[in-house]
C-alpha cells in the first residue's frame, strides 16, 4: 500500500477499529475439538419475547439508514441509540426516526466522532438488539461486544472475515444465549422465496446441484475515496484473492438444499481465481499515475469460481465478480432429479412440463408465462408482506427481512436464518482464499454446529 497513510486510512474508514489488521488473514483448519461448546446449541433457538424492541444502530451510512427506516416503520419498536464516525450520518439517521415515529418523544442517544464510541454506547444504553452496518473488518468484534453487553446482534454481510472470528462469534453466542444473525436480505427476494417453496413441495425431486453468484460491476465505488464503501473495500480487492462476497448467492441455495439443517451440510471447497487485471486497468484509465489507487498491487482475481462439495456429494458452484463489465446476476440455479429452477432471467423447467404451459423439460417457462407460476407457487410470506415492503429497498426484500426479524423477536420464534448458517456462508471467503493460495487444494469446512446440524429442522414454509 505505497504512499498511503495507514493511520489516516483507518480513521476515515467507517467505524474501522480493526480495518486492516485482518485483511488477507485466513485460519481455515480449526478442529471442532479446539472449540468446545460453551453453552447450549442455538440451531432452533427462540429467545424470550420482546414486546417492545429497543434497538441501537452502529454504522448509519447508506445501508444503515435503510435499516433504521425499515425498523422504525414497525410497531412496538424504539431506536434508543445511533453511532457512526460522522456527525452528518448520525443526524440524518435521527431525522429518519423522527419522520417515521413522530409520536415517539423518547430521546435517542447519539454518538459520533470517535471510532470507539460504539463501545461506550453499548455500556451506557444497554439495548435489546444491535444492528451493525459497518465495514467488514468490524462485523465480528462489534457483534461479539454487542452479545457480551446483553444484546442480540444483527450483522450485515459477511458475518466475519476469518474462521477464527466465526468461531469466536459462535462461542460468544452460545455462552450468552443471544441471537447473532447475518442479515442476508436476498433470502427474502420474491424469486428466492418462490424457489424455496417449489423445492419444499418436492417439485424438483431430489436436489443435486446449485449455482450461486454475486456478479455486480462496482468499479464506480472507487470514486468513494475518503468515506463510503469504496474507501475501504478497494483495499480488500487489492490485498485478498478469493471469493470476498459469497453470501447473496449462496444463502438462498443453501436453504433450498437444507445445508446445515438436518439433511446435509458443507464438507469441502476448492477455488480458483482469474488473473487480476480489471481493477488495475480501471485505475490506470481513470486516475492520475500518482493517485493512491495506482499505488496498489492488485492481487485479487477479477472473477473467482469456487465449488462446494456437501457431505451427501451434492455440488454448489459459487462465483464472485465485482469488476468485469457484465450484467448483474446471482445465477440462483437449483437442479434436481425432476427439474431445474434458474434465475436471471427467472425460469422453470420440470419433467412432464409446468402447469400445462410446457409439455416437457426441454422448454423453459419464462417471461410473461411465469405469471401462472407466481400465482400458484408464490411463497405465503411474500404474499403477506409484499405490499407493505414496497419501497423498503432491493425490491422489497429489505423490508420483509426487517419485518421478520422484529416479528420473530416479539413473538419469541426462531429466526429464519440461524447463527450457524451465517458462519457457513461467510466461511467461503477465507476458505476460498486458502484454496486459491494453495493452487486449488480442497479446504475443509469447520463444523460450526459441532455435529448438531443433524438435529436442526429445515426452514419451514412460513405463512
Amino acid at each position: 500500500m505505497k504512499s498511503i497513510n495507514r493511520r489516516s486510512f483507518i480513521q476515515k474508514t467507517s467505524l474501522a477499529t480493526a480495518a486492516m489488521s485482518v485483511l488477507g488473514a485466513s485460519s481455515c483448519q480449526e478442529e471442532t475439538t479446539a472449540n468446545p461448546a460453551q453453552g447450549a446449541y442455538l440451531g432452533g433457538f427462540a429467545a424470550p419475547k420482546l414486546e417492545t424492541i429497543r434497538a441501537a444502530f452502529i454504522g448509519v451510512g447508506h445501508r444503515g439508514k435503510g435499516h433504521i427506516r425499515n425498523f422504525s416503520r414497525l410497531t412496538q419498536t424504539e431506536v434508543v441509540a445511533i453511532s457512526d464516525l460522522y456527525q452528518d450520518n448520525v443526524d440524518k439517521a435521527a431525522a429518519i426516526v423522527q419522520e417515521e415515529q413522530p409520536q415517539n418523544n423518547n430521546p435517542i442517544a447519539l454518538y459520533a466522532g470517535e471510532d470507539t464510541l460504539w463501545k461506550k454506547m453499548l455500556e451506557e444504553v444497554r439495548p435489546d438488539v444491535v444492528f451493525i452496518s459497518t465495514n467488514w473488518a468490524n462485523h465480528a468484534p462489534m457483534a461479539i461486544a454487542a452479545m457480551e453487553a446483553g444484546a442480540h446482534a444483527f450483522v450485515e454481510v459477511p458475518l466475519a472475515l476469518t474462521t477464527d472470528e466465526l468461531w469466536a462469534i459462535v462461542n460468544t453466542a452460545e455462552k450468552t444465549q443471544k441471537h447473532c444473525m447475518m442479515m442476508e436480505n436476498v433470502n427474502y427476494s420474491r424469486d428466492e422465496l418462490l424457489f424455496l417453496n417449489l423445492c419444499r413441495q418436492g417439485l424438483l425431486g431430489d436436489l443435486l446441484h446449485a449455482e450461486a453468484a454475486y456478479i455486480h460491476e462496482l468499479r464506480w465505488q472507487m470514486e468513494e475515496q475518503e468515506r463510503g464503501t469504496g474507501s475501504w473495500r478497494t483495499y480488500h480487492y487489492a490485498n485478498r484473492n478469493g471469493n470476498l462476497y459469497p453470501t447473496h448467492g449462496l444463502g438462498p441455495v443453501a436453504q433450498y438444499m437444507n445445508l446445515a439443517r438436518g439433511e446435509d451440510t458443507f464438507d469441502t471447497l476448492v477455488s480458483f481465481s482469474t488473473p487480476a487485471l480489471g481493477r488495475k486497468a480501471y485505475a490506470q484509465k481513470n486516475y492520475p499515475e500518482d493517485h493512491k489507487w495506482n499505488q496498489l498491487n492488485y492481487k485479487g482475481g477479477d472473477l473467482n469460481t469456487s465449488i462446494i462439495k456437501t457431505q451427501l456429494g451434492r455440488t454448489v458452484m459459487v462465483q464472485w465478480d465485482e469488476t468485469s463489465p457484465r450484467p448483474y446476476s446471482r445465477l440462483n440455479l437449483i437442479q434436481g432429479t425432476l427439474g431445474t429452477l434458474a434465475g436471471f432471467p427467472t425460469r422453470v423447467a420440470l419433467e412432464g412440463g409446468v402447469l400445462g404451459i410446457t409439455k416437457d423439460h426441454h422448454s423453459w417457462v419464462q417471461g410473461e408465462a411465469m405469471a401462472a407460476v407466481y400465482e400458484k407457487y408464490d411463497h405465503p410470506l411474500y404474499k403477506r408482506l409484499n405490499s407493505q415492503a414496497k419501497g423498503s429497498g432491493h425490491g422489497g426484500m429489505d423490508g420483509i427481512m426487517m419485518y421478520r426479524i422484529v416479528e420473530c423477536l416479539q413473538q419469541g420464534q426462531p429466526l429464519d436464518q440461524n447463527l450457524y448458517e451465517g458462519c457457513f456462508w461467510s466461511a467461503v471467503s477465507p476458505l476460498s482464499e486458502a484454496s486459491v493460495a494453495s493452487g486449488g487444494q480442497p479446504q475443509q469446512f469447520p463444523d460450526f454446529t459441532r455435529g448438531q446440524w443433524k438435529n436442526t429442522a429445515p426452514l419451514a414454509i412460513i405463512s
